[in-house]
């Protein structure tokens, strides 16, 4: 996670203090104080439940339906980092030393993913939301050890030929070489890396995978392939399909997020203008899909819609990456839709129908993993309370640039 800049962000509220009345200034201060509110009592929900969990190896994956507590993975589960990562985001936003002791305590097993040969591009996820939020929070050279250890091997997943890292080696007898798009959210540790005393190298490498995902997995209708499949040999791109969508050419919800915000990040790290609009389009299309409620159905083409089931997840995912847009965007107007648009995901998602209260151990209900293959329909799923812990973060940033902005303004 990135925190926005002020200096940037100061412009956007300015512009909306200025053409704000004083009842509408007063309404954010209102919600200010609700998003802080959201963020501590999801702090004391944690507390509670992480005290539950002895085992540090183990970690919350999903709460199938009818039960009210997690079931746990192990380390080399692609998930597994995502609990670490919650419990930093508890830290980050109460400062209670309780929950940077447990974050630690979670993160240290993670540690052998980034010292192992790669089994897949998920060491993104795996070893940056844990450690790297620790180290982002912390400082802790040990972390930061780790974290470019980890880059170093995610790189060796990288081809030369294709031009990308290598997202699922178990499944190329299924899709032969191939590049997902979840696997651009991975690429800011390799960014990070380079610019933390790692190889330059791994820079050119997170940007040629952008650029080949961008190119042929970012599709001509707005939305993207989950999966783009290459000829390992000649690099040539053979063919987009789904596999956790309903088919190859519908718009999967979290495929789309997992666009709007990597794209974002890409342009973040290198300022190449082609990345930025990629993500502006990608978020625009998702924006102008959503049904009347404000969360996505799990893929936006199911034909079973409205009965189709509904995926928190991608909403979370998709408020980040609107926050992120919005610190980089020029246009004033374009930032202002951006923050309402991600606000409003939030906001729904901190309502009743979506947080989980006391129905279980999660923060959120409702999302959807892998409908195709009937596993984790409707169910609180551990990366969706990250990124929603992520959000409301970012959300409670700008709220107090905002509130600052108004005093400002005032004087």
């Amino acid at each position: 996670m990135s925190i926005v800049k002020p200096s940037l962000i100061a412009a956007l509220f300015l512009m909306l203090a200025c053409n704000s009345t004083k009842k509408e200034v007063s309404a954010d201060k209102i919600s200010g104080l609700q998003t802080s509110k959201v963020l501590q009592s999801n702090v004391v929900k944690l507390k509670e439940v992480v005290k539950t969990l002895s085992d540090a190896d183990s970690f919350p994956r999903n709460i199938k339906k009818d039960k009210t507590d997690w079931d746990f993975v192990g380390v080399e589960d692609w998930c597994s980092g995502f609990w670490p990562g919650v419990l930093w985001y508890a830290y980050e936003a109460s400062n209670d030393p309780e929950m940077k002791a447990e974050a630690m305590r979670f993160t240290a097993p993670l540690k052998t993913i980034a010292y192992s040969s790669a089994r897949n591009h998920d060491i993104g996820f795996m070893v940056y939301c844990s450690y790297g939020n620790g180290y982002r929070l912390t400082g802790n050279e040990a972390y930061k050890d780790v974290l470019l250890s980890a880059a170093d091997t995610l790189a060796t997943l990288y081809s030369p030929k294709v031009g990308t890292i290598l997202s699922w080696p178990s499944q190329m007898h299924k899709f032969k070489y191939n590049t997902i798009i979840d696997n651009m959210m991975n690429l800011e540790l390799l960014f990070w890396a380079a610019k933390n005393g790692g190889d330059t190298s791994l820079h050119d490498i997170a940007v040629s995978h952008a650029q080949q995902t961008m190119e042929h997995i970012v599709r001509k209708d707005s939305a993207v392939y989950h999966v783009g499949s290459f000829d390992e040999d000649t690099g040539e791109f053979l063919k987009g399909y789904t596999h956790q969508g309903y088919a190859d050419e519908s718009m999967w919800a979290r495929g789309q997020g997992w666009g709007v915000y990597g794209f974002a990040v890409a342009y973040r790290e290198t300022g190449d203008k082609a990345f930025l609009e990629t993500s502006k389009k990608l978020a625009d299309h998702f924006l102008n899909r959503l049904p009347k409620d404000g969360i996505p159905y799990w893929d936006f083409d199911d034909p079973n819609i409205p009965e189709a089931p509904k995926d928190a997840s991608a909403a979370a995912v998709v408020a980040c990456g609107l926050f992120e847009l919005v610190n980089l965007v020029e246009d004033k107007e374009l930032k202002a839709k951006y923050f309402k648009a991600a606000k409003d995901l939030v906001s729904t998602l901190s309502s009743s129908e979506y947080l989980s209260g006391d129905k279980n151990q999660a923060l959120l209900l409702h999302s959807t993993g892998h409908y195709p293959k009937n596993s984790e329909i409707d169910v609180p799923i551990v990366y969706a309370d990250y990124y929603y812990m992520e959000a409301l973060l970012r959300l409670k940033n700008l709220e107090k640039l905002n509130s600052e902005t108004d005093k400002v303004v005032a004087n």
